[in-house]
């Protein structure tokens, strides 16, 4: 569909995903610092996962709203363009414009969860780097702002559908040089304990969840926006 872009949207790029279910005993080297570092970790996974699914509809709201500001603009300005590179250029950007519009909607959650998280210590030295380019990621995502969607589909059909604009290479670039990835979960779930079985579960439950709403929801608001702006995926 859109390679790296994949609309695994709302969300999705956010990476909030459970530290895991699978409960491993803590290594008898681990101190007490890496078992109560993770089960705050984990603990913040779950808040953050619950806000997000939680306040779903009001995404959805926001999702709307970017849709019918479309339509009062410049409904269908690409009518007419062409299933081609360029195109996917300009796809990519509504994806973009989509995430930047839920990660706004989401930001007091996110950095909540950033704040927590951003200061936690590990006795394995690749935990905390981790977290920290995890931290920065989800903070770009968060300032993100939504492109100008009506003047570059404007600005390609007035140029015969031919280049895509700077503008929308720019900000192509930069939404696909961003990397939300969550440390892996190997490295964190030596260190859950069996009294956090109950809260790895709630947030495995949340997370299941939040991939059914990504699943349904997020192709649909994709289309929703292509469609009102005439453009191919």
């Amino acid at each position: 569909m859109l390679g790296r872009l994949a609309i695994a949207l709302v969300v999705g790029a956010f990476g909030l995903v459970s530290v895991g279910t699978g409960l491993v005993p803590a290594s008898a080297a681990a101190s007490s610092q890496d078992v109560t570092s993770t089960h705050a970790y984990l603990e913040a996974n779950y808040e953050v996962l619950h806000s997000v699914v939680s306040g779903w509809p009001a995404d959805e709201a926001k999702v709307k709203a970017l849709d019918q500001k479309i339509h009062s603009e410049c409904p269908s300005a690409g009518a007419g363009s062409p299933q081609s590179e360029e195109a996917q250029k300009l796809s990519t950007e509504v994806v973009g414009a989509l995430w930047a519009t839920v990660y706004d909607a989401n930001a007091k959650a996110i950095q909540r969860f950033v704040k927590k998280v951003g200061s936690l210590r590990w006795s394995n030295a690749s935990i905390a780097p981790g977290v920290r380019h995890y931290t920065q990621g989800l903070r770009e995502m968060v300032a993100l702002q939504v492109p100008n969607l009506c003047g570059d589909v404007r600005s390609w059909s007035a140029v015969g559908f031919k280049a895509a604009p700077a503008s929308t290479e720019q900000f192509d670039r930069h939404v696909e040089a961003i990397e939300v990835k969550e440390p892996p979960q190997r490295l964190l779930a030596r260190y859950e304990q069996a009294s956090d079985k109950g809260l790895a579960a709630r947030v495995a439950h949340l997370a299941n969840r939040y991939g059914e709403l990504e699943f349904s929801r997020g192709q649909s608001d994709w289309n929703m926006l292509l469609e009102t702006l005439a453009l191919n995926q």
